[in-house]
């Protein structure tokens, strides 16, 4: 079977065309820059046989070597498979802080302001407040955070089912992207297959409380199925789209479906 029939087998998505957007992605120069930092020069010309004076040649494996991190971890990812879960007594306490800048410059965002906007291809409610999002069906889930730089924790998490999220929002779910802004002018966009997967959470708690701010307040997407920088904290809009969006990491040279 090909690998283009086995993708659009999920959701009845065409996968393969995601993978596709993914790698044009690939072609501007930052996006290059992070798999220069990771591969040394030595290992890459031992891996490729490229030629290290000749920056096409090292740009053009760097390319191929993402483009196939892409296609294996689309491959790999079951719908249906749940990750695991853990018993309260494992929870890591604390819970580390993680972002791109230091926990003294984590937004503020005033909840009683806060709206979240749901825009693209989504034909229902488009603005919805806190209390409107806690009102919904709620629930939790402890599972593994598990971060590129090498470390992982168990946290608990609570909030909306974000299929059922995307449902209320008339979300078109035959879309091929999620995409989403953050107060703290994070992006990051994720595929349909993963939107819709039973663990992918709205959350707006921890630990059975409000969600703190160093943790992603008024709301962060939890996904077991993906690494750490997938996971987008301090969410205030969401878009359903066919165009390919990137996001922060993913624009300087992240692998785009960052699978853990």
């Amino acid at each position: 079977m090909s690998i283009r029939k086995i993708l659009t087998g999920v959701s009845g998505l065409d996968a393969a065309s995601i993978i596709k957007d993914a790698q044009k992605e690939l072609r501007a120069p930052a996006r290059r820059l992070f798999g220069k930092r990771i591969l040394t020069l030595g290992g890459l010309a031992m891996l490729s046989g490229c030629d290290l004076t000749n920056d096409k040649s090292v740009n053009a494996m760097l390319r191929k070597m993402s483009s196939f991190n892409d296609d294996a971890q689309a491959l790999l990812f079951d719908p249906n498979k749940l990750a695991p879960t853990y018993p309260e007594s494992m929870i890591t306490r604390p819970f580390p802080f993680n972002a791109f800048y230091d926990i003294d410059e984590v937004p503020e965002v005033d909840p009683a302001t806060y709206r979240l906007q749901v825009g693209g291809l989504a034909r229902g409610k488009r603005v919805w407040t806190l209390e409107e999002l806690r009102a919904l069906p709620q629930e939790s889930q402890i599972t593994r955070h598990i971060c590129i730089e090498g470390w992982s924790a168990i946290g608990k998490w609570g909030g909306v089912r974000f299929a059922d999220f995307l449902a209320r929002s008339g979300a078109d779910t035959t879309a091929k992207y999620v995409a989403f802004q953050c107060a703290d002018n994070y992006s990051t966009s994720i595929d349909m297959p993963t939107a819709l997967h039973a663990q992918t959470l709205l959350t707006l708690t921890y630990d059975g409380q409000v969600l703190p701010p160093k943790y992603g307040f008024p709301m962060k997407l939890r996904m077991p199925t993906k690494l750490g920088y997938k996971n987008p904290k301090h969410i205030v809009s969401i878009t359903v789209t066919n165009q390919y969006p990137g996001g922060y990491w993913e624009n300087q040279g992240y692998n785009w479906f960052g699978g853990s």
